[in-house]
């Protein structure tokens, strides 16, 4: 258990961040889901919205240092790639 002051303080900001971070990680995952979801469904407009919607959660998840940047930009190439395929 930590002993001095600051040490203390780091604890429990570290504890609010690890929820932030949680929530913030965990809207990035949704929105990728719902692009998926949709793009399996077939339905290139759903997609295309669903897409959009990601687009921004994705990237503040890379800015905010939940996501790697480059991470961010391979999951939104591969995800227009694939809506771009749809018949």
């Amino acid at each position: 258990m930590a002993n001095h002051h600051s040490a203390k303080v780091r604890i429990r900001r570290a504890e609010r961040r690890t929820l932030i971070n949680g929530d913030r990680l965990g809207r990035v995952r949704t929105s990728v889901k719902k692009v998926e979801t949709a793009i399996a469904s077939g339905d290139k407009s759903a997609a295309r919205d669903a897409f959009k919607a990601a687009q921004p959660e994705l990237h503040r998840g890379a800015q905010k240092g939940v996501l790697h940047a480059n991470t961010a930009s391979r999951k939104l190439s591969r995800l227009s790639a694939r809506i771009k395929a749809m018949a």
